[in-house]
């Protein structure tokens, strides 16, 4: 029992692992003066256990807070990966041009504390790894200090120690690297006097203009140029703008077909999306006043059900490529997919997890219903193949060195940035790829949950050890350095994207944690602030942030040692 409390084995690990992880998410649900710092207790628990001397087993904690990461990172990359590209071209641009100035900010200040206080440019280079929290950054320059020291002549164990007191200072600034950029956001919002829910409305009005949200319009047809045509030919060169759902002609409701024939006087049920509403009106005529329960209360021969797509093999498809209306007489009107209303556009890409709503005759839906699954159920079983085989690419493709000329040592994504990267391309990709990646909120919220957990409690229990005898020894001065570092270059950002940019309040917190690669001030605005609207943001800046972070720990030590 002794070792299972007092020990470094696998046993104790977990039991330590366990005890911090669950004290800390109890201790995150109390707030003070309304606000909490959430899951980041986990941090400070574990430096706590560990500074009183709760040793975890090394090879433990290092995969623990790796692993606890890529799966953090991975699962914000799948929930992300669909809007990615549509986030990056709204702002996107301007949003990592932020992030770069973030970073060339703490550059700035790092080198300006080295050259006013005469600290050692590497001791500064573990500060800011610390003061930003970024892993790979740290793990970076003292690779890239232990090769540069060994090829000029080094002993091994001399340029071991020298890189292993980069870590030391990356323990003592990354406790402020967190709660000061957490005072900061709570301090933006005071200041800016921020309305969340004002904000969110915002936000959730910008995702309906960017997206082909679906919006039902009833007509009269007035156009002279259409009476006796063809639907199909109105179609022509209309690149799928609108679907025409339902037509009522002396009182009778019909789906129309390519070759139903328009006349004067028809009304028709048309779903398209706002921009194209006043394309809608040219062609057919003005807006009538009629209700959906208009055509529902004729409507005594057609039923309109949702029906959710479950069979994996859909996921890729357009719609048109199931022949819906023509094979079964069954029009699709609007797509589902989470949470919004797409126009069924004919070259719309269906994934699995999609809802949609059809109308037709109850034994023409029945046969959609068997053609598409409809078998909710069956989404609750996690897609778990393409989850671990893009954690597999994501290390792979994170431990690819890239080389710069000029610079001695290749640069790499690491293990944070890798699996991030394949795990957006994946959202955003996988159906067209046919590749099922479909996981519920709750699946994908799990996950994320215990991935931060996991590494918050191994950071903590790593750097406890050594925390309390590197501040008295010197280090103090290391918590104002890295207090620096965090708080310049982000209020100076945020103040930036705010004023001159007019970045919305969840924009600036994905900015401020991505670009300061700072999982636990995410996992803290989304639980604080109720949206994970900050996770897009998040993830729009946090690849180039990483790569741009890591580059420059490693060109910092090469300039020092130079």
């Amino acid at each position: 029992m002794k070792e299972l409390f007092l020990g470094t084995g696998i046993a104790h690990t977990i039991l330590l692992f366990a005890v911090v992880i669950a004290s800390g998410l109890w201790l995150g649900k109390y707030k003070i003066k309304g606000v909490s710092i959430g899951s980041t207790w986990i941090l400070f628990l574990g430096i706590l256990l560990s500074h009183f001397g709760f040793r975890a087993d090394p090879t433990a904690l290092a995969f623990m807070k790796d692993f606890g990461l890529i799966l953090f990172v991975f699962s914000i990359g799948l929930q992300v990966g669909p809007g990615f590209f549509q986030s990056f071209r709204s702002g996107g641009v301007a949003m990592n041009l932020l992030a770069a100035g973030l970073i060339a900010m703490a550059v700035l200040v790092t080198l300006s504390i080295h050259w006013i206080t005469g600290e050692s440019l590497t001791t500064m280079v573990g500060v800011m790894s610390g003061a930003v929290t970024n892993t790979p950054g740290l793990g970076a320059a003292q690779q890239t200090l232990l090769d540069a020291m060994v090829a000029d002549g080094a002993t091994k164990e001399t340029a071991s120690a020298s890189a292993a007191s980069l870590a030391s200072a990356y323990a003592v600034a990354y406790p402020i690297g967190v709660l000061g950029v957490i005072f900061l956001v709570i301090l933006f919002k005071g200041v800016f006097k921020i309305d969340l829910e004002k904000e969110k409305a915002q936000l959730e009005q910008a995702d309906k203009e960017s997206q082909d949200t679906a919006r039902r319009m009833h007509c009269e047809v007035e156009n002279p140029a259409v009476f006796g045509k063809r639907l199909a030919d109105i179609m022509e060169g209309m690149n799928d703008k609108f679907v025409v759902s339902r037509i009522m002609r002396d009182g009778e409701i019909t789906i129309p077909g390519p070759d139903t024939v328009l006349n004067q006087g028809d009304k028709v049920l048309i779903v398209t999306s706002q921009s194209h509403v006043d394309t809608v009106r040219i062609i057919f005529g003005e807006e009538i006043p009629m209700h959906l329960g208009d055509w529902v209360k004729r409507d005594e021969h057609l039923v309109t059900r949702r029906l959710s797509i479950t069979k994996s093999s859909l996921t890729g498809k357009h719609i048109r490529d199931l022949h819906i209306r023509g094979t079964y007489g069954v029009s699709v009107t609007r797509v589902l997919r989470s949470g919004v209303e797409l126009v069924a556009r004919p070259n719309l890409i269906l994934q699995m997890g999609d809802s949609i709503q059809v109308v037709g005759t109850v034994e023409g839906i029945d046969q959609v219903a068997k053609l598409v699954g409809n078998k909710p159920e069956t989404l609750s079983h996690p897609n778990l193949v393409p989850i671990f085989f893009g954690i597999a690419l994501g290390v792979i493709f994170g431990s690819i060195p890239i080389r710069f000329p000029g610079i001695p040592q290749p640069v790499k994504l690491g293990l944070a940035g890798g699996p991030l990267i394949i795990a957006i391309l994946l959202g955003h990709f996988g159906p067209k790829w046919r590749i099922t990646t479909y996981t519920t909120l709750s699946a994908n919220m799990m996950i994320r949950e215990i991935g931060i957990s996991f590494f918050l409690a191994a950071v903590g229990l790593g750097a406890g050890a050594d925390f309390v005898s590197s501040v008295l020894n010197g280090g103090y001065w290391w918590i104002l350095y890295g207090a620096l570092i965090t708080l310049i270059p982000v209020l100076l950002t945020g103040l930036i994207a705010r004023l001159v940019f007019k970045f919305n309040f969840y924009q600036i917190c994905g900015l401020i944690s991505g670009g300061t690669t700072d999982p636990a001030v995410l996992a803290f605005a989304q639980g604080a602030y109720g949206t994970d609207y900050t996770s897009v943001n998040y993830a729009t800046v946090y690849p180039l942030t990483m790569f741009l972070r890591v580059l420059a720990a490693q060109l910092l030590v090469l300039f020092a040692i130079a």
